[in-house]
C-alpha cells in the first residue's frame, strides 16, 4: 500500500508499505478520506512524533476489509468512522468511561500509525458504523465536529447537552476548524447571540454564511476585541467565552471579557507560557469565573457521548460539515496540502485527502 511515512522532523515522504496485519480485536480499514489537522503540521515539521517511523493522520474514515480475532464479523463490509484515542482501560478516568482523560492512552497518528495510508489496523472497540446518508468525507469530520462538541458541552453545566437555547451572551475567539465547527454547532444549538471574534477574512465569510450577523463579527486586526466585546454586551461580558487560540494575550482577553459568574473554556492549544498579571488573576477571584478546559471528545458507545451527537445531526441534516471542506486531494498530492497549512499560501479551512 501507498503510505506517507514520517521518519523524522521534516523528513515526510510517500512510499510503500506492507499491508497492516489485523491483530486480536483489530479491525483493517480501507482509508477513504482523511483530513489534515492543525496540529499534523508542527507534528510533521517541527516536534516529531512520539515515535518514527510513523504514517501520521487522526481524522479519517473507510469501510472494514477483514477483522482479528474476537471481532464481530458484523463490521466486514461496514462504513466507518474511527475514534483516534484508544485508552489504557484501567486507569481511574476509564473506569468511569471517561476515556478522554485517560492516563496512558494510545493514539492513532501520532503514537501508532494512523490514516494518511490506504489501510490502518485500527481497535473494533473504536469504530463508529455510518448511516447511509452520511459520506466518507463527512466522517472524516467526525473527530474534530466532536472536540467542538465536547468543548461546547464541558462550558454547560450538564456535559450531556447543548447549552440551552437563547441563553446569555457566548463569545467565541479564534476560527480555526474547532473555533468554526463550534459556532456551527452552537448556531444548531439554539445560541443565537453569538459575538466572534477572528482575523482573517475568509473566516468571516464562513461564519456569515452559517448565519452570525455582520454586526456580531470583530476583526481584531482592526479592533481591540476586549473593548469590543464590553461594548457589545453593555460593558458586562460574555456569560460564556470559548477562548480557541491558545495564547497569552488571548486568555487575558477571554477573563477580561467574561461576565461576573461567567464560565470560560480554553480549547486552543497552548503556543508559549500562559502566565497571568496580578490584576488579570484578581479579575478570576472578584468575578468568580469558572474556567474549565477541555480536550479531546467523548466516545463511550453510548447515544449520549460526542460522536453520536455529532453523528446524528450530520445525517439530519443539521449541520453541514462539508461546507468548511477548502481543498480536496488524492492521495500522492496530499503533500500540497501540508505545505499550504505550514506556509499559509492559500486561505484554507479543511483540507481532506480522498483516496479511491
Amino acid at each position: 500500500m501507498k503510505a506517507w511515512v514520517l521518519h523524522g522532523i521534516g523528513d515526510f515522504r510517500i512510499e510503500e508499505q506492507k499491508i497492516p496485519v489485523v491483530g486480536k480485536g483489530e479491525a483493517l480499514i480501507k482509508v477513504r478520506a482523511v483530513g489534515i489537522c492543525g496540529s499534523d503540521i508542527p507534528r510533521i515539521y517541527q516536534t516529531g512524533a512520539h515515535c518514527h517511523p510513523l504514517i501520521p493522520g487522526h481524522e479519517f474514515s473507510g469501510f472494514v476489509v477483514d477483522v482479528g480475532e474476537d471481532v464481530d464479523h458484523y463490521w466486514k463490509g461496514k462504513r466507518v468512522g474511527v475514534f483516534p484515542l484508544i485508552p489504557c482501560g484501567s486507569c481511574l478516568p476509564c473506569q468511569k468511561k471517561q476515556y478522554e482523560m485517560c492516563r496512558s492512552y494510545d493514539y492513532l497518528g501520532s503514537r501508532r500509525n494512523g490514516g494518511f495510508g490506504e489501510y490502518v489496523s485500527v481497535p473494533a472497540h473504536n469504530l463508529i458504523e455510518l448511516p447511509t446518508g452520511v459520506s466518507y468525507e463527512e466522517a472524516a469530520m467526525l473527530e474534530p465536529m466532536a472536540v467542538a462538541v465536547h468543548a461546547m458541552r464541558r462550558a454547560s453545566q450538564d456535559t450531556q447537552k447543548a447549552p440551552e437555547e437563547g441563553s446569555g451572551v457566548t463569545a467565541v475567539c479564534g476560527l480555526g476548524t474547532i473555533g468554526l465547527l463550534l459556532v456551527m454547532f452552537l448556531l444548531e444549538a439554539g445560541r443565537n447571540n453569538i459575538l466572534v471574534v477572528g482575523n482573517k477574512d475568509f473566516q468571516r465569510e464562513i461564519v456569515f454564511k452559517m448565519g452570525i450577523p455582520k454586526d456580531c463579527y470583530c476583526d481584531s486586526r482592526k479592533k481591540e476585541a476586549a473593548k469590543w466585546l464590553k461594548e457589545r454586551t453593555g460593558n458586562l461580558g460574555a456569560e460564556t467565552f470559548f477562548e480557541c487560540v491558545g495564547k497569552r494575550e488571548t486568555l487575558v482577553q477571554a477573563i477580561e471579557s467574561t461576565a461576573p459568574g461567567g464560565r470560560v473554556c480554553l480549547v486552543g492549544n497552548p503556543y508559549s507560557d500562559m502566565g497571568l498579571s496580578r490584576e488579570t488573576y484578581w479579575k478570576i477571584l472578584r468575578n468568580q469565573l469558572i474556567i474549565t478546559g477541555t480536550w479531546n471528545s467523548s466516545f463511550t458507545g453510548s447515544p449520549l457521548d460526542d460522536w453520536h451527537y455529532v453523528l446524528k445531526r450530520i445525517e439530519e441534516k443539521r449541520v453541514v460539515p462539508k461546507t468548511l471542506i477548502s481543498h480536496r486531494f488524492c492521495l500522492e498530492k496530499l503533500e500540497t496540502g501540508f505545505h499550504i497549512m505550514r506556509d499559509k499560501t492559500q486561505d484554507y479551512g479543511k483540507i481532506m485527502g480522498i483516496i479511491e
